[in-house]
């Protein structure tokens, strides 16, 4: 069969790849829908593609002639085994979804409604902004705030933390909704929701902290720690527990959260994920990122010694992930030599090889600042340490 060359017009100008969807922008360019709007709205671009000018409106029109000109073309190339591109359905209007959401204000049709709003977000992202602009997040978040008292309340919450989730809300949203009672709430659904809605939760939490008030973070409760730690150690999803992984990272340079998280039993959870054969190298960055954090405080330090593989577990990530893993791992065991150093522990150090992996540390290109660090230590402690063969005569000079 011949090759049939698809007309330049028939490219969105994007991805060069055919119009499903044709819909023009306020700079009147043209482009498919699925690819612009991940443009606006998923990449969080605010120019055209094309003509680079800054887009006050996102609003767009679909382009019915060019999509029946696609349409047409496909007909004719029928033969060539070319399908006929189905026409789109169009973008709910505003007072369609202002039906539905008062629909899910009833008691009566509130579960129904919201399934039916969830549907109609799924479509495009053209829905989920129109929901947005019609109040749909805060309504959705009062919902879940809401105590379940009985089966069909709770199964409203889940519906509408699902539906929440699913609109992607952009930061303005984010920012009206990321108040103190629904982070507690969301804490409540990680404890006793089902898998699934756990999931939201956790991936809902992490896009609210992300822009949330540097006060909300200081005064999050131990109860907060103890479910992200629990979501970590129930490993539901590996999108869950890097979700969880993530929130972890956003709060724990803030106040005392550091040592809330050492006592709710983050570090043995994270030692033991890390000790399973973890070949997600973003992950194992990640819980070596939050140990680094927690390990500044004597809590996790502690927690950190007690665990029978904390120190070589870390050790042994060094050099073996990536250049920001064996950072943190050398930054973890600064902290402990440095803070928590006492003879046991250098001892233990120089039996399970810690000391020798720090003298490849300083003979390798890893990092200047990782490099400083590891000589630090093993000048710090040459004399606990000088019975090591590893370490070189000019260190104990």
């Amino acid at each position: 069969m011949a090759e049939i060359e698809v007309p330049s017009y028939f490219l969105c100008p994007i991805t060069l790849q055919t119009m499903k969807d044709p819909v023009t922008i306020a700079t009147g360019i043209t482009y498919d829908r699925e690819s612009i709007e991940k443009w606006m709205f998923v990449k969080k671009n605010n120019t055209c593609p094309v003509t680079k000018q800054i887009l006050l409106d996102t609003e767009t029109t679909p382009n019915i002639t060019l999509r029946r000109l696609i349409q047409s073309w496909c007909t004719l190339h029928a033969s060539d085994e070319i399908r006929r591109l189905p026409t789109p359905k169009a973008p709910v209007t505003k007072t369609e979804l202002l039906k539905l959401l008062d629909d899910a204000k009833s008691a009566q049709t509130q579960i129904q409604s919201l399934r039916k709003l969830k549907s109609v977000a799924s479509l495009n992202q053209t829905n989920q902004r129109c929901l947005e602009s019609v109040g749909a997040p805060e309504f959705l978040a009062s919902l879940i705030v809401t105590k379940p008292s009985n089966h069909v309340v709770r199964k409203s919450c889940d519906e509408a933390l699902s539906l929440l989730y699913t609109l992607h809300l952009s930061e303005t949203s984010l920012k009206s909704v990321a108040k103190e009672e629904l982070i507690e709430s969301l804490t409540t659904v990680m404890q006793s929701g089902s898998y699934e809605s756990r999931v939201y939760a956790i991936m809902l939490l992490k896009s609210i902290l992300e822009v949330a008030d540097p006060t909300q973070l200081i005064n999050l409760k131990p109860e907060f720690f103890i479910e992200i730690t629990q979501i970590l150690n129930d490993q539901i999803t590996n999108k869950a527990s890097k979700a969880a992984l993530k929130v972890l990272i956003s709060v724990l340079p803030w106040g005392r959260n550091r040592i809330k998280a050492g006592e709710a039993g983050a570090v043995p959870v994270l030692i033991d994920l890390l000790l399973d054969s973890c070949s997600d190298k973003r992950a194992c960055e990640m819980m070596l990122i939050v140990l680094d954090f927690i390990c500044q405080c004597a809590e996790g330090r502690s927690e950190l010694l007690k665990h029978g593989a904390g120190l070589a577990i870390v050790s042994k990530k060094i050099l073996r992930i990536s250049k920001i893993a064996s950072e943190r791992a050398v930054r973890i065991l600064h902290s402990v030599c440095k803070f928590s150093g006492t003879p046991a522990v250098l001892q233990e150090m120089l039996q399970i090889g810690v000391v020798a992996k720090l003298c490849l540390v300083v003979q390798v290109d890893c990092g200047l600042k990782t490099k400083e660090r590891a000589k630090e230590m093993l000048k710090l402690n040459a004399k606990a340490w000088r019975n090591s063969p590893c370490i070189p005569n000019n260190l104990f000079s």
